[in-house]
C-alpha cells in the first residue's frame, strides 16, 4: 500500500469510530439534539481527519530521519501526545462556538475526549500496524 493510501485509510477508519462515539456523548453531556450533536461530531471529525493526515505525514517524515527504526512504546506515546495535543488546540474553539459555551468549558469537555482518544490513538495505531504492517518510515533498512 502506498504511504498516501495508507494514511487516508488509517485516518478514515479512525474517524468513523470517532463520530460513532462522540455524537451520542455530546448529545447527552450538553443536552443537544442528536442532529446538532452528530453535526458537531462530523465537524470535529472532519477537522481531526485533516489533522490526522497532516500530522502523520509530518511524523513519518521525522520518523524516517531517525537512526533507530521501528515503533517502540515511547515512539507511539510521542505520536499520541503530538496528535492529540495538536487536536485539542484546534478543536476547543470549534466546540466553544458550536455549543455556545466558554473556551474553558470547551477545554474541560475536550479533556474527557482527550483521555479517551489519547488511549484510542495509541491502541488504534498499534492495531492498524498489526493488520496493515508498518509504514516504510518505521521499517528496518536491509543492507544490500
Amino acid at each position: 500500500m502506498t504511504p498516501k493510501k495508507r494514511r487516508i485509510l488509517q485516518a478514515v477508519l479512525y474517524e468513523l469510530f470517532a463520530i460513532a462515539f462522540v455524537g451520542p456523548i455530546i448529545s447527552f453531556m450538553f443536552d443537544k439534539s442528536a442532529t446538532s450533536a452528530i453535526g458537531l461530531a462530523f465537524v470535529l471529525s472532519s477537522v481531526a481527519l485533516s489533522w490526522n493526515y497532516v500530522f502523520n505525514a509530518l511524523f513519518e517524515r521525522w520518523e524516517s530521519q531517525q537512526t533507530i527504526k521501528g515503533r517502540s512504546f515511547n515512539r507511539r506515546l510521542l505520536h499520541g501526545i503530538g496528535f492529540e495535543g495538536g487536536l485539542v488546540l484546534i478543536l476547543v474553539p470549534v466546540m466553544a462556538l458550536w455549543l455556545k459555551i466558554s473556551v474553558l468549558s470547551a477545554f474541560i469537555a475536550n479533556l474527557g475526549f482527550f483521555i479517551f482518544f489519547f488511549v484510542y490513538a495509541i491502541v488504534f495505531t498499534w492495531a492498524f500496524d498489526r493488520v496493515f504492517g508498518l509504514p516504510a518510515s518505521a521499517q528496518q533498512q536491509s543492507e544490500a
